[in-house]
C-alpha cells in the first residue's frame, strides 16, 4: 500500500506539468510567457484543465496518507503531512471553481475585470492562496525535519524551494494585476512556481519510496 501511495506523488506533478505544456501550445490565443495556468479552465476545452486539477489533487491526496503513515517520529511529523495534504486540497479546489479571465485571454476579454466576475473565481483564487501558503509552510517544515535528521541536501533544497516559490509567486501576482513591466512574463513566473513546487513534491514521493524499498 505504501508504495502505491507514493507512486500517486511520484506521478501527480509529471502530470500536471505535461497537461498544462500541452494545453497551453495547441491552445488558440493563448500565450504560455503570459497567461496563467488556471486561464485554461476556460473555453471549449476548459475541462481538460479542471480535470487536471481534480487528478493531481486526487493523486496527491492518496500520496499524504503514505506521507503520515510512514514518517518516522521527529519534527514534522504532524505538519509536514498535513500541510501537503492541504496542498492536494487546495489543487483540487482550484478544478472546482473556474478563475475569472485575465491578460487578454480569452481573446477580447479585458486585461483584468474591476470586480470578481462570479464567486467561482473568488473561491478559486482564495484556494489557490491558501495551497501555496501550505506548500511554503511544508517546506519550511521538512526543512527542519531533514536538518534534524543531518540530511542538509535535502533541508537546503527544501528552503531554496521555499524562497524560490515565494519570489515566483510575488512576481505571478504583479504581472496578473497588470504591473507594467511584468504583465508579459505573468505565465513564465508561474511556471516557475509551478515547476519548482511539483519537482519538490515528487522528488519528495521518490525519496519515500526509496526509503520503503530499502526498508523491506
Amino acid at each position: 500500500m505504501s508504495k502505491a501511495t507514493f507512486i500517486c506523488g511520484i506521478a501527480a506533478g509529471p502530470l500536471f506539468v505535461l497537461s498544462f505544456l500541452i494545453q497551453g501550445a495547441v491552445r488558440n490565443g493563448y500565450d504560455p510567457l503570459r497567461h496563467p495556468v488556471s486561464s485554461l479552465a476556460l473555453g471549449d476545452h476548459g475541462w481538460v484543465q479542471s480535470a487536471t486539477f481534480l487528478v493531481a489533487g486526487a493523486l496527491t491526496t492518496v500520496f499524504t496518507v503514505g506521507l503520515r503513515r510512514n514518517l518516522r517520529p521527529g519534527p514534522g511529523r504532524l505538519w509536514g503531512p498535513l500541510l501537503v495534504g492541504v496542498w492536494a486540497l487546495g489543487l483540487a479546489g482550484a478544478g472546482l471553481f473556474t478563475t475569472d479571465p485575465v491578460s487578454g485571454y480569452p481573446a477580447g476579454s479585458p486585461d483584468l475585470l474591476p470586480a470578481y466576475g462570479s464567486t467561482q473565481a473568488a473561491l478559486h483564487d482564495a484556494v489557490s492562496l491558501v495551497a501555496f501558503v501550505a506548500f511554503l509552510g511544508a517546506c519550511i517544515v521538512f526543512a527542519r525535519r531533514f536538518a534534524a535528521d543531518d540530511r542538509q541536501g535535502w533541508a537546503l533544497y527544501s528552503t531554496v524551494t521555499a524562497i524560490v516559490v515565494l519570489v515566483a509567486l510575488g512576481l505571478s501576482n504583479a504581472a496578473f494585476a497588470q504591473s507594467p513591466n511584468l504583465v508579459a512574463f505573468g505565465g513564465l513566473f508561474q511556471r516557475i512556481m509551478i515547476a519548482a513546487a511539483w519537482s519538490w513534491l515528487t522528488l519528495l514521493a521518490h525519496d519515500m519510496y526509496g526509503n520503503s524499498e530499502r526498508s523491506r
